[in-house]
Parts: C-alpha cells; structure tokens; sequence
C-alpha cells in the first residue's frame, strides 16, 4: 500500500502544479514531511520506532506509539486490544534491553522511574523493576531470551506484520484503487499482447506446412487443428479406398519425408556413436531433427512408418520456449515456488534470482550474498518465503515480497555445507541436510528438523549405520513420510509423525543424487551416480519395480569443453527429473535440452517422447510447473542459461 501511496501524490502534486495551486501544494509538502504514518510505509514506522530506541528518546517513544494508538489502533476490534498491548509491552521491553546492552544504566532506571506508576499494576512487569540492580541479567535464566538476536528479530518482524495488516482494514479512498486497476489493465495488454505473437506464430507455421504437404491428411483433435506443431506421427495414412493414380501421387509425396526420416536415423546413429565432443558438435545434433520435434525411435519404427503402420499419439506438443538469461554462471538451482507464480534460480556464484513468467518474464529480485550458497527451497506457507543454504552452517528465510531476511538460522559449525532443503507441506517445519565437507567422498552429516515458528531445531534424525552427507530430500505430499538420498547409496524413508527411520536400504552404487516420490506414493524413484533410474516399492523394502540405465548427460557429474583444452566439471546439486500434474510422465537432463519420457510398467521402463532442445550447454537441473492442460517446463544449463518450454497436453 506504501508504494500505492507514493505514487497518488506524486499525481496528486503534479495536478496541483497544473491547476496552479501553489499554496496548496506548500501545505501538501510540509504536511507530507510532518506524517507520522509515512504514507503508510510500514518499513519506515519499524524505523521511526527504532531510532527512538537506540537514542534513548522515551518521551518520543512514548508520544509515536500514543499517535499510532489513536489513529489506526482504536478503530480495531476489541478482540485485536490485547495484542497491541502485547506489542506495546514488547517494545518497551525492547526500549529497556537496548539500555542495558548498550550500558547506558542512567536511561534504564529513567525508564522504571518514570513508567513505575503505569507498569506496576501489570503482572508482566511486575519482576522487571528487579531488572537494574542484577549485575549480570543477560545471564539470568527469567532475562536472558530477551538479550537474544532472535527475539528481538521476532518482535519487530510480529510488529511489521500487524501493522501491514492493519493498514489493509480501512476501506481505502477510490483515488488509490487506480493503481490495481492501472496494474490490471497493464498485465491484460501485455498477455494479449503475447496470445497474439503466439497465435501469429501457430497460424504462419501452420500455413507454411501446408504448402509444402498438400497431399498429407492430417487427423488431429478439434481443439488444435490450426496449430500444426505435431510430427509426422500424428498424420493419418491414406486410406485404402481412395483412387489408385491419387494414392499413387500421395506415395510420391511421401517418398522424400521417409527418404528425410531415414537420413536423420542413420545421421543420429553415427553422431551416438562417437565420444561427446565440444557443447558446440551437440548442437548440432539437435539441428538435424526434424522440427517436429519427433521423438528418437529405433528403426523398427521407421520400417513400420513406410510400412503404413500407426504410431502411438504424441501427449504433449510444444507451444513455445522463452529463455531467461539473467544468470552468469552455471546453474545449481532452480524451482517453481507450489503456486506456480514464481521461480528461484541459483547460480555457482550464490547469486539468486526471483522471477515470474506469467503473464511476462520479470525478475522481482535478486539476491547476493557474502558467504556461498548452496541449496534453496521455497516454503510452504506462506508460498512467498525462500529458504538458502549456505557453506558457512547458516539458512536463511527471505521474504521475496519484501526484498529482505527475515531470520538467519545457525544449524552447526561442525558441519557447514547445507547440502538440501525440504519444506513440510504444512508448513510447520523444515528438514535440513548439513554436511562436514564437500560432497565428494565419505563426509559426516547431519539431518535435522528445524521449526519454522519457533526457529528452533526440533531434533536430530538418526542416520544409521553411520552419520552420512544426505544429498537430497523429499516429503510426501501430507509431510507424513520422508525420504532421503545420501552419499553412501543408501535411500532412507523417515516416519515425520514418530520422527524416526521407517526403512533403508542400498539403492545405487556411489551416490544418490536425485529422489521423488511417485504421484500415487507407493514408490519412490531415484537416480544415482551409477547412471541408473530406479523405481522403488515402499512398502517392501529395497524391491525394484523398474530399472533404467540413462546416458551420463542425465545423471551427471556434467562436463562442458570449450577451446584450448578448457573443461567444467559440476557434481548434481538441484533437482535431476521432474514429473507432470499426473505422474505419467517425466522430465529428465540432458546436454542440448530438457528430454521427456513416459513412465511404463514393462520393459524398457521409459518411453521416450519428445526432446524439448534449445540449449547449448548440458542442462544440469529442471523442474516441471503444471496448469490445466498447459505446463511449462523449465531446463537450467552451465551456460547460466534457463528455458521455458510451454507445453500443451493432448486428451486421449
């Protein structure tokens, strides 16, 4: 609402200027400069209160908090009195301590004489008055939580919040509702804006096909049949009752697209065949597939094809990808926040990125800081805080909105390196995974459980046979369960409701780098250092369901080369596959783009179906944002580069 102000008075002078209205203007500008309500900048209240404090100015303490009483605290409800009673006693407490930290043992007894006939009656002052005659009362058990960072970051960030709520009460006057409405109509122009550019694209694209197949008969569903973005998959063979001289003709049209199909097989087979080479020769890998993004086959498939036979229907198309490319360094992170409205993206450099894509790409904020960074989560509730894990034992809670630190946690000097983050789906706690060294090799860890209200470590999770770096974390979508992935291969499934080890059990050979619940939460999938994707059956411990071997360009470690011998290495840190709204189907890494599968019960265990391309650095993490029938994939590179796929599902 602070800035919703700022910006009526800036139009507000600039009216005045046009009518001519000096006198008024002078009187707006002195009055504005006197406001005590810093046009409702809750910010600046939190720093007028301060400055009071840490000058020693009781008297305008006292006075701020009486205007602040009568002007926006009496119109509440009386439910809401006690609290700002607790607020008021909170900050003069606050008053009190910063005397006595900052030794000042003259405005201490000042406080309790002049305050003595207001404060004596209340019970919650009542053993204070002993508070300067202690010699020592930051040692005292009933005073010592008080002389904490932590309380007193809680109380004035319990007062920032009280006060953005209240000033969201009042009906608001009809001059400020034109800022949400200029807002509104901003935001519909530009996604109409982006609909047209899209349907321009889909209509050309459309036409231009056409053109060159004038014989081929497409059947495709009703809702997408001018947005021809399917392969040759999805064309409709000719049909055995049609004339012999135009089934004739339609043969020699075909002719050159499978004499296409046959050149790209046997292209692609030579290029698999040899060593990786230079991110620059995948590219070019990419470039020889047809734009129709059709999905690697063997060659049965292509005998078939000539032969006439039917291919399966292709279950996503795709509309669009956008790239964001803020970043630059390679990609360690990157995450849809639950709500689908923003993304946090974390480079090797520790810088993080906020920024949404919907209804226009925008960075909302960005984020540096003096230590490295090495994991992040978005919380739960509410969806708007960002949890980061650094090298140096510490994780921070950023409010993304407000641009700033609400609390920064110290987990354990002994093990510094916070490797993952998991939120509870309620929102209550957190799960961090702390590590003594790097990931490489056989470090101890840590595995502990943090509560988000209280800021404090619930407990310690037993890591049996012996205390080991967890890589990866994940909850179920009540939080009941948990389950991890460490550097020993051992996958561990917590109870969260009696905080301790359900089951474990060897599931790859060197470390697991990735594992996610299935969308029925019977199994759980992992990828691991071996190379393998593996599903796993709950509820008989360390029974695979299915096994998958995957190139090393989807489970890493990745390798860029560039000239004169350069070469990058990066160990997986973010998240290695994602899956859609409905479990089906899965995203996974690789080097020139995001690939994604369909999930089968036989053998192989992964079909794939379409490669989403657009990168020239090996992609080292990716999530999957679903919506209806549109989803929006996101594939994150070494080159700092991040693609948005917008994919559209097909209804069978």
């Amino acid at each position: 609402m602070g800035s919703t102000v700022e910006r009526t008075d800036e139009h507000v002078r600039e009216y005045l200027i046009y009518r001519g209205f000096t006198n008024t203007l002078k009187h707006l500008d002195s009055e504005i400069k006197a406001d005590k309500e810093k046009g409702f900048r809750v910010d600046k209240i939190i720093d007028q209160l301060q400055q009071f404090v840490q000058s020693f100015d009781l008297f305008g303490l006292k006075e701020y908090w009486l205007y602040l009483d009568r002007r926006l605290f009496c119109r509440l409800e009386d439910v809401y009195k006690s609290t700002v009673n607790k607020l008021r006693t909170s900050l003069y407490r606050y008053y009190v301590i910063n005397t006595i930290q900052k030794g000042n043992l003259e405005k201490t007894q000042e406080f309790f004489q002049k305050q003595a006939l207001e404060l004596q009656s209340q019970a919650e002052w009542r053993d204070w008055f002993i508070l300067p005659f202690i010699p020592a009362p930051e040692q005292n058990p009933a005073f010592s939580p008080y002389f904490s960072r932590q309380w007193a970051d809680t109380f004035l960030v319990s007062l920032h919040n009280f006060l953005s709520v209240l000033f969201q009460f009042p009906p608001q006057p009809v001059l400020l509702s034109f800022d949400a409405e200029v807002q509104k109509m901003t935001i519909l122009t530009e996604e109409n804006e982006q609909l047209r550019q899209q349907l321009f694209a889909l209509q050309t694209e459309s036409r231009d096909q056409r053109d060159g197949d004038e014989m081929v008969h497409h059947k495709l569903p009703a809702y997408v049949q001018n947005m021809d973005r399917l392969g040759d998959t999805e064309l409709e063979p000719a049909s055995s009752q049609q004339p012999t001289n135009q089934s004739a003709n339609q043969s020699a049209n075909q002719n050159p697209r499978h004499k296409r199909i046959q050149d790209h097989e046997k292209e692609r087979k030579e290029l698999f065949s040899k060593p990786p080479q230079t991110p620059e020769r995948k590219v070019e890998s990419l470039e020889v597939e047809p734009p129709s993004e059709l999905p690697s086959e063997p060659p049965e498939s292509s005998a078939a094809a000539e032969g006439g036979g039917l291919s399966a229907e292709q279950p996503f198309i795709k509309l669009s990808q956008e790239e964001y490319g803020e970043h630059h360094s390679s990609i360690m992170h990157c995450r849809v926040d639950c709500s689908g409205r923003r993304v946090a993206s974390l480079d090797v450099d520790g810088v993080i990125k906020v920024w949404s894509f919907n209804p226009i790409m925008q960075t909302k904020a960005t984020i540096m800081s003096k230590s490295p960074l090495l994991s992040l989560e978005w919380a739960t509730k509410p969806d708007r805080l960002l949890l980061l894990g650094s090298g140096v034992g510490t994780v921070r809670l950023y409010d993304t909105d407000a641009k700033k630190n609400l609390y920064e946690m110290n987990i354990d000097e002994t093990h510094p390196r916070i490797l993952s983050l998991a939120c509870s789906p309620s929102g209550s706690s957190f799960v961090c995974s702390a590590a003594a060294l790097s990931r490489s090799g056989n470090v101890s860890g840590q595995l502990l459980l943090w509560d988000t209200k209280t800021v404090k470590q619930q407990l310690q999770f037993s890591l049996e046979p012996e205390p080991v770096a967890i890589n990866c974390t994940a909850f179920n979508h009540n939080g009941n369960l948990l389950v991890t992935g460490a550097a020993d291969g051992m996958i561990r499934l917590f109870d969260m409701q009696r905080y301790e080890s359900a089951m474990s059990w060897r599931a790859h050979d060197g470390e697991v780098y990735s594992v996610e619940f299935s969308y029925d939460e019977n199994t759980v999938f992992s990828i691991g250092e071996d190379g393998k994707f593996i599903q796993w059956n709950i509820h008989r411990c360390g029974v695979k369901q299915s096994d998958q071997i995957l190139p090393q360009d989807a489970t890493g470690p990745f390798v860029l080369s560039g000239y004169s011998g350069y070469k990058q290495v990066q160990v997986p840190r973010g998240r290695l596959f994602a899956f859609d709204s409905e479990g089906q189907h899965v995203l996974t890494c690789s080097s020139s783009g995001g690939l994604i599968y369909r999930l089968t019960n036989g053998e192989p265990a992964l079909d794939r179906v379409l490669s989403l391309g657009g990168h020239k650095a090996p992609v080292v993490t990716v999530d999957w944002c679903s919506a209806v029938d549109c989803g929006t994939c996101l594939t994150a590179s070494m080159d700092g580069k991040i693609k948005l796929s917008t994919l559209l599902a097909q209804k069978s």
